[in-house]
């Protein structure tokens, strides 16, 4: 399988492709109990390390649980120069709900969790990943000191955020230098781009979730549209492959973390990082969603 682009980023220690993977989806329906095809799901990690993906996306409410051991049991030990990226703050009950988890001594057992499951001594960064649209007050600067703490004591590379507005952003370096931020954004849903264009002026990488749109009704308007259908046919490529290529064409800093449960999807995604569209296309595809 081949697909993945060189070009590259910085994330903490890590200088990474800019196409990754997002492991949510080995989950179970919901995100929730194990996945439905086991084998494939092992089969899909180990094919896109083979591919030279080095940024995996997880998190221990994934499950919860069940995705990072997949993850621990496909690749074990892990290749050298893998970044594993997790995020904290939430938690799942019996019933598969998500709940917040996001007192400080919570965060600080999340990574931790992550860290014995996943079974290494450090990830390369951890998102504090907010549940809701709050200010950033008094209680989102002690959630930052959890953070700090965890990586002042080398538990992680560096501190990431999740879910938040552009003042959350601007707070947050006020204490503490910020490796990633991770946000909804998709060609049909930019309101985080005024965070995406603070993190390439201050060199922060930017990783957009859900970058192929949700719910599934976003997801299909992408999918098609005849604007990406028509530049995908010129490209010989999909849909899908057309609104990845135009996230990586926005910015140097975006790093791509596509999640798929099957080894075709997978090579798919990877693909979209040998498309290089024109500047007129990018502002077609720009305008069309505007």
């Amino acid at each position: 399988m081949t697909g993945v682009d060189a070009d590259r980023y910085q994330l903490a220690d890590r200088n990474i492709s800019r196409i990754g993977y997002g492991a949510m989806q080995l989950a179970g329906d919901g995100v929730f109990g194990p996945p439905r095809d086991p084998d494939e799901a092992l089969a899909v990690l180990r094919a896109a390390v083979e591919a030279g993906v080095d940024h995996i996306d997880t998190a221990q409410f994934y499950g919860p649980g069940v995705v990072n051991v997949l993850i621990r049991e496909a690749l074990y030990p892990y290749p050298d120069g893998l970044a594993l990226v997790s995020k904290v703050a939430a938690r799942r009950d019996d019933s598969g709900a998500v709940l917040p988890y996001d007192e400080p001594h919570q965060l600080r057992a999340g990574i931790e969790d992550n860290l014995s499951t996943l079974g290494i001594e450090q990830l390369t960064a951890v998102n504090l990943r907010l549940m809701d649209s709050a200010v950033p007050d008094n209680r989102f600067v002690d959630q930052l000191g959890a953070m700090i703490q965890a990586r002042d004591e080398g538990l992680i590379a560096g501190i990431g955020l999740s879910n938040i507005s552009l003042a959350h952003l601007l707070r947050a370096l006020e204490f503490t230098e910020i490796v990633c931020v991770q946000n909804f954004f998709n060609l049909a849903d930019r309101k985080s781009l005024p965070i995406l264009h603070e993190c390439v002026a201050r060199e922060i990488a930017f990783v957009p979730f859900c970058p192929l749109g949700w719910p599934r009704l976003q997801h299909e308007q992408i999918r098609t549209d005849p604007v990406i259908t028509g530049i995908a046919q010129a490209h010989g490529g999909t849909p899908a492959q057309i609104a990845l290529a135009w996230l990586l064409a926005l910015a140097p800093n975006v790093l791509l973390i596509p999640g798929t449960s099957k080894r075709s999807h997978l090579a798919e995604n990877l693909q979209a990082g040998t498309i290089a569209l024109h500047p007129d296309q990018v502002t077609a595809l720009t305008e069309r969603f505007a």
